[in-house]
């Protein structure tokens, strides 16, 4: 069929020029189904224009809401903060943390969100504490927990070897009286006897301790010590939600790696509490846990041990990879403590940094 536009007429037969006008001829009325798709498409463009605004404007409403949430959450955050920025950890609400798959610094993500949630938060308090044995064996108690947590980068004793390592837990500053009146910081005899003897020791330091004792701190660092993670404010971690865990670790770490340029990567929990789920969030951060296989009653200023029995629970109780938890708090140990290194070498252990 062929179809001239100018006279509207149909021809049955092939038909170049129109018999009656000698217009050109069309096959099948070409232009009107040209006509109609091009109208086709141009309504198919028109309802994707449409639905396009349509979206644009609901994603502009959406960040316009979670912005106003956000502005709204961080003043509500600030309200909770002292004036030096630190919240405080009785009233910090859980909505402040920040909900998380990993942490925001040093993190190597072991485990998901998820999978953090779903392990055991059943915790333990360390009972090993003193871990006596007899004829300087290693203690039954620490030698197990190791081998149980070890995965979680968890570490209660050193290897079967004569290694002894020391630590010291810094909560805070004890400031004791020389034999002139005059007021000494327990902490910097330490370090006097660690550097006659040449040894290096782990300080873990609280928040507290790194913003009142910053001198001590950064003498730490410069003479090869250490400097561990004991926790913003020191509570029992396995009790805390997983983001209050994290920010009790990272605000210190961020607040030591920003005042001093050191990075720490050792933890001791507070108390000597821990789970598998906060021991698998300290992993997740970057952190090992670093607890312990001997202490002592060392940590009540008022009532410290005599210098005897400090010096002879320290000594009669060494093992072999026994990590020592001293308190850097007590005259004690800091006036036995060039001795009980010489007893230990004496003896044939090798005094070595935990790291």
């Amino acid at each position: 069929m062929y179809y001239c536009p100018n006279c509207k007429k149909k021809f049955r037969q092939y038909r170049r020029r129109c018999p009656i006008c000698n217009g050109p001829c069309y096959r099948k009325d070409n232009r009107t189904i040209l006509l109609i798709v091009t109208v086709g498409v141009l309504f198919l463009l028109l309802i994707g224009l449409i639905i396009l605004l349509g979206s644009t404007a609901d994603v502009s409403q959406d960040e316009s809401a979670s912005s106003s949430t956000l502005s709204s959450s961080a003043a509500e955050s600030s309200g909770t903060q002292d004036s030096s920025g630190t919240p405080p950890s009785s009233s910090i609400p859980t909505s402040s943390f920040p909900e998380s798959s990993g942490p925001s610094v040093s993190g190597i993500g072991m485990y998901t969100r998820a999978e953090l949630e779903a392990m055991d938060p059943t915790y333990n308090e360390s009972g090993f504490g003193a871990g006596r044995a007899q004829n300087h064996a290693r203690p039954y108690t620490p030698v197990s927990e190791q081998s149980k947590y070890a995965q979680y980068d968890a570490y209660f004793i050193g290897e079967d070897t004569k290694n002894a390592y020391l630590t010291f837990d810094c909560g805070y500053e004890y400031y004791a009286t020389d034999a002139n009146g005059q007021k000494y910081p327990v902490t910097g005899k330490i370090l006097d006897v660690l550097k006659e003897k040449d040894v290096k020791a782990v300080f873990f330091i609280t928040m507290d301790y790194a913003e009142m004792e910053p001198e001590l701190v950064q003498r730490m660092i410069d003479e090869g010590h250490v400097v561990g993670n004991h926790s913003n404010n020191h509570p029992v971690m396995p009790k805390q939600t997983i983001d209050k865990m994290e920010y009790e670790v990272m605000s210190l770490h961020d607040y030591v790696l920003t005042n001093f340029g050191y990075k720490m990567h050792l933890f001791r929990p507070p108390t000597g509490a821990y789970s598998v789920q906060s021991l698998a969030v300290l992993q997740n951060l970057g952190y090992k846990s670093v607890l312990w296989s001997f202490q002592h009653y060392d940590y009540d200023t008022e009532d410290q041990p005599s210098e005897k029995t400090a010096y002879n629970t320290i000594t009669q109780n060494a093992h072999n990879g026994v990590i020592y938890l001293l308190h850097a708090i007590s005259e004690a140990n800091a006036a036995v403590l060039g001795d009980v290194i010489d007893y230990l070498r004496t003896e044939g252990y090798s005094i070595q940094l935990f790291s």
